[in-house]
């Protein structure tokens, strides 16, 4: 009997587990754009656009190598709105009794897929170094899950960056070499953007129809949208931007929205590339010289470490994680998030061009947007839909803890041992946004200081009782309590005031 197997967006590789235990003989595989899910969350125009493009030129992949491919276009008549709906659809057309898939990376969709009117086989999806049992089995028994001892034991059962059973270089970690304030000129381009062909202008004059009201802006659309243009991107970025990615990967710049940004996570997270060439191809650049071990072990760690780390956070977590509000914080998201005045010029930036380009670096999301909603107590709820929303890369295995967990606190501490906040000084230090700012970085009161400043002790100050015993916070209490009385109660003013004006919707 005909079977079909499920294709989504976010899984266009060719060792896909469902795709390997099917049979081209007698299987349909099954490819479906659905409004369901281009609007769940309202998803920036260019992220949709990517996943819709590389989708239609993947299915002509499989169609070429040999496979019955039973595609649905967004704008087909009889197109069900739904992945089951699709299934539905698709098993009476061809008679078929059962679906091969790989596990969704979201539970909203596993959920949908288990509880499916059809016999779904859910095949674990292996297209990473870890399982999910190697994760559970690692976390099973520990007080803490921290993501450097998990990276060191994906270092040893990978063998990259390692000799022997030794790290190369003689330490796990060369972070402290890479938080260099910016530099006075970007020397690189930038990442390597293709022209539209036909097919990728069909499918940005159809999501203009459909999702031209989601904030972003949709054009110019660059991203690769085939494994080949993938790994030529790739290769631009080993050769162009490696070198130099680790030392300013921390760093942010006025209208330098690159740097030595890879900017391949969205190649990575559709399947385009695995994470295994991508590290490969790094550690090979090292072993040829052609870049320095600061930078390949960084850019590594955040591959085979945190992407890793936080899939088996996702995992193992459950459903309910994204809903967790450890904090209780409950802010609505305020309209600079949508694109509204502001006179922080560090968030106008950062905001501007995840409009403009559906892309933040990974300080600019936890450092800048990041810091400000959770010192700003924003219901973390509404921020993870937020970052799920707006960014090319997110998907909700990769999005929640980095947004739940890591950026706003949300979960406790289950993804870090302390709250990820910071002072303008920080923002200042890695970044030139500060010089440009209305607002004084220095000033910590009164008139034209940085908001940054006041709702960070406002945030030490109302969350004391859960922070203040946690021993790498506690110089920050110390600090505040040597304060004299008159210049805490300033402050404390002064940042309510900010949220007045914050809450009343206002220009801040």
């Amino acid at each position: 009997m005909t079977r079909l197997v499920l294709v989504l967006g976010d899984q266009l590789s060719d060792d896909l587990s469902a795709l390997r235990a099917a049979d081209p003989a007698r299987d349909v595989v099954v490819m479906a754009e659905v409004s369901d899910e281009g609007t769940y969350v309202s998803h920036h125009p260019k992220k949709i656009a990517l996943v819709l493009a590389a989708m239609r030129k993947f299915a002509a992949h499989l169609e070429a190598e040999g496979w019955r491919v039973a595609y649905t276009r967004l704008d087909d008549k009889d197109n069900a709105g739904s992945i089951v709906g699709e299934l539905l659809r698709r098993a009476e057309e061809f008679g078929a009794g059962e679906v091969l898939a790989t596990t969704p990376g979201e539970w909203r969709l596993i959920r949908t897929l288990k509880y499916a009117p059809l016999k779904v086989h859910l095949h674990a999806d292996e297209r990473f170094f870890a399982t999910r049992k190697d994760f559970a089995d690692w976390a099973e028994g520990r007080k803490q899950l921290r993501m450097e001892y998990f990276y060191r034991l994906m270092r040893k059962k990978t063998g990259l960056l390692m000799e022997g059973t030794s790290p190369v270089g003689g330490q796990w970690n060369f972070d402290q070499d890479n938080r260099k304030a910016p530099p006075k000129k970007i020397e690189h381009e930038g990442p390597l953007w293709f022209e539209p062909d036909d097919e990728v202008a069909e499918v940005l004059d159809l999501v203009e129809e459909r999702f031209g009201t989601h904030f972003g802006d949709l054009r110019p659309f660059g991203f690769a949208t085939t494994r080949a243009e993938a790994l030529t991107a790739l290769e631009h970025f080993i050769e162009h931007a490696l070198p130099q990615f680790g030392d300013f990967q921390d760093a942010m710049m006025t209208d330098e929205r690159w740097l030595y940004h890879s900017i391949l996570s969205p190649y990575l997270n559709i399947g385009l590339l695995s994470p295994s060439e991508v590290c490969a191809a790094a550690e090979a650049a090292y072993h040829r010289g052609d870049a320095p071990i600061n930078a390949v072990e960084g850019f590594i760690r955040q591959i085979l470490g945190w992407r890793e780390f936080v899939r088996g956070i996702y995992l193992l977590e459950g459903e309910d994680y994204t809903s967790r509000n450890a904090l209780g914080h409950a802010r609505s998201l305020p309209p600079l998030f949508w694109g509204a005045s502001t006179d922080m010029h560090c968030l106008s930036q950062v905001v501007a061009q995840t409009k403009e380009e559906a892309y933040a670096h990974h300080i600019q999301r936890l450092m800048v947007t990041g810091n400000f909603a959770l010192l700003a107590g924003l219901d973390p709820a509404e921020v993870h839909e937020w970052y799920l929303a707006v960014y090319a890369d997110a998907f909700e295995w990769v999005e929640a803890p980095n947004t739940i967990g890591m950026s706003q606190f949300a979960d406790g501490g289950v993804v870090g041992s302390k709250p990820y906040v910071s002072s303008g000084a920080y923002i200042d230090r890695m970044s030139n946004y500060c010089s440009s700012c209305a607002y004084k970085v220095k000033q910590k009161t009164g008139e034209g200081a940085c908001p940054f400043n006041l709702l960070y002790w406002h945030f030490l100050d109302r969350h004391r009782d859960r922070f203040e015993s946690i021993p790498r916070m506690g110089n920050m209490y110390r600090t505040w309590d040597r304060m004299d009385d008159d210049k805490r109660a300033t402050i404390i003013k002064d940042a309510d005031a900010f949220l007045a004006k914050l809450d009343a919707g206002d220009s801040v």
